[in-house]
């Protein structure tokens, strides 16, 4: 089974569009973290990409404080990461007397690393790093091959672990028997602006991978405040998989309602009466809902994970009966359930 962690593609292109434009197979992306709580940005992603969930992974994250070689943790100033990285390290970073650096992409993380945010100087020094980026990928890629473990991202560490994990249910397997290799793009680094650019006054929260792939050494090991620190990833792709009864399953859905007394109460009751496990909700602003014929301000989607398959009659019957007074029904994805011990 040939699997490729996408390095190229996401330069340009966020994981939805590469996935969207056939560039690659499969897509990972982190939803919740046990510390944390939900992603709210990836939520919003997956309504406004018509993709389908196929399968989740939860793993145990372990952040390290990575910086360029020479650098010493008192020679920090400054630590970028993804802002759910910087929550769970929130005390430890401020016992090492670092300002956290939020950063939300990786062109916002060229801005604060390079320094200019605007002017030819900026300009020229982004286009400098972008060809530095490039005569440097092989290398990367190398080095990502031989550590064959787990692959960082801006919340922890996925890729091959995420891979490894979701392939023990058996899809990975049947895609091996069919001759195919799965081309996999997830987010891309975040602290990789710290290696091109040589910064000896920041550092980046990671993993352990990332300090083998981007050639960045380990300051500190384990900097997360709470060793109950888990992510849950999902995985994306343009299809959805034929939903089955064989293992536990799981659904998520997502569901807008008029507004009334007792109207979120009706909607989960749907589920109660028939014995369904409600495994997640979260409400999110449900944008443009003027379109709805509603002229208020503070509309919500709901989303939803419920533990049941969609080859299950019983959940049938529950999504046939919200349909009857939801304004908006949509279903994300049917997928087994990763019910393993972290």
């Amino acid at each position: 089974m040939v699997l490729k962690l996408d390095l190229d593609c996401y330069n340009l292109l966020s994981p939805h569009q590469a996935l969207e434009r056939w560039l690659v197979d499969r897509a990972v992306l982190p939803i919740e973290n046990s510390l944390g709580g939900s992603i709210h940005r990836n939520y919003d992603l997956l309504l406004r990409h018509r993709l389908h969930i196929v399968g989740e992974v939860k793993l145990p994250i372990r952040h390290c404080l990575l910086a360029n070689p020479g650098v010493k943790i008192e020679d920090l100033r400054r630590v970028l990461s993804h802002p759910q990285a910087l929550a769970q390290c929130e005390n430890t970073l401020l016992k090492f007397g670092v300002t956290r650096e939020a950063v939300d992409d990786t062109a916002g993380a060229a801005k604060v690393t390079i320094g200019k945010e605007d002017g030819a100087g900026g300009h020229q020094a982004k286009q400098h790093n972008e060809e530095e980026e490039k005569k440097e990928m092989p290398g990367r890629k190398k080095a990502l091959a031989q550590s064959g473990a787990t692959l960082p991202n801006t919340t922890g560490a996925i890729g091959v672990e995420v891979l490894r994990r979701w392939g023990s249910e058996g899809f990975l397997r049947r895609e091996e028997a069919k001759g195919r290799g799965l081309r996999i793009v997830t987010y891309y680094f975040h602290f990789k602006f710290v290696a091109f650019n040589k910064l000896e006054d920041a550092g980046a929260v990671a993993s352990a991978a990332a300090a083998r792939i981007y050639g960045l050494n380990i300051l500190a090991r384990d900097i997360q405040d709470d060793s109950d620190n888990f992510t849950r990833f999902l995985m994306l792709a343009r299809e959805p998989i034929i939903p089955g009864s064989d293992r536990p399953f799981k659904t998520s859905i997502v569901f807008s309602l008029v507004e009334g007394p007792g109207a979120l109460f009706k909607a989960l009751a749907v589920f109660a009466l028939r014995q369904i496990n409600l495994a997640k909700i979260e409400s999110r602003p449900l944008r443009n809902s003027s379109n709805n014929g509603s002229s208020k301000c503070f509309d919500y989607l709901f989303y939803l994970d419920f533990e049941a398959s969609m080859a299950d009659p019983n959940a049938q019957n529950a999504l046939r009966h919200l349909e009857e007074f939801a304004t908006m029904l949509r279903v994300l994805g049917s997928y087994p359930a990763d019910v393993k011990v972290p």
